[in-house]
């Protein structure tokens, strides 16, 4: 039996999936959390918040992803990056998911991604759990309900959390499986039930067909000042470095915490959620985000909480470091309506430096700001993928490098030529540690982040005092007001002098031994900037 709203012309059987029990279309908050309920999936929080956990995994499993080779992306996939599977073999895996599937319940949402209509892809999610859908009907962007008796998906999403691939039979590497199909418009995933893999799917496919249209697609996060979108800020950085957090400024206006898009008209948003971590989360630093936990329809994943009174505990990290909260935009009160913006007046790169090395925040020229880009430099932050507990130096090209299907040169060359067309200025911010390495140091005091940020976005920055970093060539302001002048050179806040300049000088050789692979590929000024 079907139920909901949905193109009486494009239901599940016009897809060729059939022999399911029921199935529950378009389904809005209160019925999907009646339906998660009644399936045992989670539990009610405050506020009408939904509880979940995930199970043995509890982030990203990235090795697990794969993107079908075939002729029409073969020149433009980068495999050194992106797992290839035959053809041949997502098609058995296909028609195993779609047979293990018979009999079951599902769950479909009819969603959008883009805030721009002209750059927009229409995606179907079809999920196991209804919390899933519930979760991806947050992350992505909802049609007018009258808009859904016509709509037809350029993308369809399959999840289901209880199908296990057979690695020899599909082409995989584990049970666990995420396989795009760019020929198909498909994505599979099985044995997974982090919800994250959805919205990380939809922003793979927007990463691969943007740029073919001249497009920017930016793992980052975007405000504007107020009444002015022409003063639009962009903020790029991996899971754990402060995305989410600093952007989501009081005195600004939220665009979007993760992912965007820089086509010719301006900046717009993929996603029409937010998905935000919730470890250490605290009603006085953050007091919006933190509200969002006892929101109505908010999807609370992997947070231990008190099974008398709900209570969430934001410290106890037992189940992972990578606990999340889910909501829609408009649970920020000072979100944009129409997540949209204007081209960039400030680029800023967010860095989580555990080496303890960097700066506090940097200007970049152009050629410097591409380097940083394709470097990617940051720390993995516990729980955002299996595996890891602790900071993890890395390089993450483009800072997102396990969602682009293309070479870091196309994106970079991309980010390049809208730098120099529109005359952003760019910034380097380090949101890692301060005194000493990870162990020794602590980290970057978030006062001192956000005063150094306001002064750069009102522009006040541009005219501080400013150094020429010995290890990197960037500018380093000597003062700002509010910020104590010794946090600004990071080897003054270091007891042991010598262990810093041993520790830049590994970091240094760290840069240049990862920038070696972008070398054939890139301008004379960025090899310049390279250099230092």
């Amino acid at each position: 039996m079907t139920f909901g709203r949905v193109n009486p012309q494009f239901k599940l059987e016009d897809q060729g999936i059939e022999g399911l029990d029921n199935v529950y279309y378009n389904l809005m908050e209160p019925a999907l959390i009646q339906a998660a309920l009644k399936g045992e999936e989670g539990t009610l929080g405050k506020g009408g918040s939904f509880l979940v956990t995930t199970g043995t995994y509890t982030g990203r499993s990235p090795k697990d992803k794969f993107i079908v080779r075939t002729p029409s992306v073969e020149d433009s996939i980068w495999w050194e990056n992106n797992a290839p599977m035959d053809a041949d073999a997502f098609d058995r895996l296909h028609a195993d998911m779609l047979e293990h599937m018979k009999g079951g319940n599902y769950y479909v949402q009819d969603l959008v991604g883009g805030a721009d209509p002209a750059n927009a892809i229409d995606v179907r999610v079809i999920t196991e759990l209804a919390w899933h859908n519930l979760f991806i009907r947050h992350m992505l962007r909802r049609p007018d309900r009258e808009d859904l008796d016509s709509f037809v998906a350029d993308f369809t999403i399959i999840n289901c959390p209880s199908f296990k691939a057979d690695p020899e039979k599909h082409g995989c590497r584990t049970e666990t499986v995420i396989a795009l199909n760019f020929d198909k418009k498909l994505i599979l995933i099985g044995n997974t039930e982090y919800a994250g893999e959805n919205k990380k799917a939809v922003f793979t496919l927007l990463n691969y067909i943007l740029p073919g249209k001249g497009i920017m697609a930016m793992h980052c996060s975007a405000n504007h000042a107020p009444n002015n979108p022409v003063d639009t800020a962009v903020f790029f950085g991996l899971s754990g470095t402060g995305k989410t957090t600093l952007s989501a400024d009081p005195e600004r206006v939220l665009i979007g915490d993760d992912e965007h898009g820089w086509s010719d008209r301006g900046t717009f948003n993929f996603e029409g959620g937010c998905y935000a971590k919730t470890i250490n989360l605290s009603a006085d630093a953050e007091p919006e985000i933190y509200a969002t936990t006892e929101k109505f329809g908010t999807v609370i994943e992997n947070m231990v909480f008190d099974p008398e009174t709900f209570d969430l505990d934001f410290e106890d990290d037992s189940l992972t470091a990578n606990m999340r909260c889910a909501y829609p935009l408009n649970y920020i009160s000072n979100a944009s309506k129409t997540a949209l913006g204007g081209h960039p007046k400030n680029i800023i790169m967010l860095t989580c430096d555990a080496f303890g090395v960097l700066p506090p925040i940097a200007r970049l020229t152009p050629a410097q700001a591409m380097y940083h880009f394709l470097s990617g430099f940051t720390s993995k932050v516990a729980g955002t993928e299996r595996g890891v507990t602790e900071p993890e130096p890395t390089f993450s090209t483009c800072f997102g490098a396990p969602f682009m299907p293309r070479r870091p040169e196309a994106y970079g060359n991309l980010l390049r030529d809208k730098i120099a067309k529109h005359g952003a200025t760019c910034w380097l911010v380090n949101t890692g540690w301060t005194g000493g390495a990870y162990g020794t140091g602590s980290r970057m005091p978030i006062k001192a982040t956000r005063a150094l940020l306001h002064a750069a976005l009102n522009g006040s920055l541009n005219n501080a005092p400013m150094r020429k970093d010995p290890n990197f060539g960037f500018e380093v302001p000597t003062h700002v007001e509010g910020v104590p002048d010794m946090l600004l050179d990071p080897k003054k806040t270091w007891d042991d002098k010598a262990a810093y300049d041993a520790q830049s000088a590994k970091l240094v050789a760290m840069f240049a031994e990862n920038f070696a692979q972008y070398v054939p590929y890139i301008d004379e000024d960025v090899k310049a900037a390279a250099i230092g």
